[in-house]
């Protein structure tokens, strides 16, 4: 590894996105995750690459959509409302079994809301905002550091799996600073696709991408196919990590900025006598359902801490815990929780399933 640097989260992305052989990006900008654009337009002229910044949204990821066609490694990024506009191309892209990689910083909402961080667009990462059965595989860094793992690493799933890959960080991720470690330059060496649409060269039939298909029995069979993909993916590909969750008071269930949050919480328990476990999921689709399960089975109650309204993530706590029972403390508006409160809240639990 090389030696650290102090940067932005959202050039940290940007930056790991050139190192994993990203030289095609499309966006627009907003609020708060514009630094992404920026870094890229100075940065992909002087690599070969190509920045466009798009008319709108919808361009954006209609011409996403005819990059991956043609093979490249592409990504685009974009914060709430922004996201919103680009899901039925994502939804094309699906159908299309097309690998890209799509970031949301997200801010808070309904509608245009505040640029302030949030994690309202949880149901629309994880349940497919767009139209039609299909999934995307979302990753939810807590660090700078990840952001740049989780960078490289989801365009890595996206070529194996065909499909699209979500990097889902809030407002505070993009903005906040951290030191961070890239892997050393090297030159990405990235298979033939086979399937793209780069011209047969005379030594192959032509390839066709597309997500229509009006033949009812055809379009059943490819959507069972790719049913059989997101079925496999939630089998291998669940990730996620917990602390001091055997025979604990509580559980704090978290993830990305609230997740850091919770180990602050973690260590105020310790000074009370309350045993407080911290449970992160690292990969929201697929829901780590088995590590939710373990954890379930090692305490008395779990809490869900979300930059929310009413909580999302909860829900597929709730569905794993197995009786377990489970609370909700959140802020929205763009409020991220602080220890404290969130610490009455976890005391106030702690004595009533006492």
């Amino acid at each position: 590894m090389a030696d650290k640097v102090l940067m932005k989260g959202n050039e940290a992305i940007a930056e790991a996105a050139m190192r994993a052989g990203c030289k095609h990006f499309f966006g627009y900008p907003i609020t708060p995750q514009t630094e992404i654009s920026a870094y890229m337009s100075k940065k992909m002229p002087k690599i070969g690459g190509l920045f466009l910044q798009a008319e709108s949204e919808v361009a954006a990821i209609n011409m996403v959509y005819g990059a991956a066609g043609a093979g490249v490694r592409v990504m685009t990024s974009s914060s709430s409302p922004g996201i919103s506009l680009k899901q039925e191309g994502i939804s094309y892209i699906a159908g299309a079994d097309l690998p890209c990689v799509i970031v949301n910083i997200m801010r808070a909402g309904p509608g245009l809301g505040g640029i302030q961080p949030s994690q309202g667009d949880y149901f629309q990462a994880t349940k497919g905002g767009g139209h039609g059965d299909y999934r995307l595989i979302v990753l939810a860094p807590a660090s700078i550091q990840e952001v740049v793992n989780h960078t490289g690493k989801a365009f890595d799933l996206a070529d194996e799996y065909r499909m699209p890959v979500m990097i889902l960080g809030d407002g505070t991720l993009g903005q906040m600073m951290e030191p961070v470690e890239f892997p050393e330059a090297s030159e990405v060496t990235l298979n033939e696709k086979e399937w793209a649409t780069t011209g047969t060269k005379m030594k192959r039939g032509r390839n066709v991408i597309n997500s229509l298909d009006t033949n009812p029995d055809t379009l059943e069979v490819k959507n069972n196919e790719r049913q059989k993909k997101y079925d496999l993916i939630e089998e291998t590909l669940q990730q996620s990590e917990y602390d001091n969750v055997e025979d604990s008071d509580i559980v704090i269930a978290a993830y990305g900025t609230c997740a850091r949050v919770a180990k602050a919480v973690q260590e105020m328990g310790k000074a009370d006598g309350i045993k407080i476990g911290t449970f992160r999921p690292i990969t929201l689709w697929p829901f780590p359902k088995k590590d939710t399960e373990y954890v379930a089975s090692q305490t008395k109650a779990i809490l869900s801490v979300e930059m929310s309204q009413a909580g999302q993530m909860i829900e597929d706590v709730k569905l794993n815990a197995n009786g377990t029972p489970v609370y909700f403390y959140g802020r929205n508006g763009g409020f991220i929780p602080e220890p404290d409160e969130i610490y009455e809240a976890v005391k106030k639990i702690v004595k009533a399933v006492k």
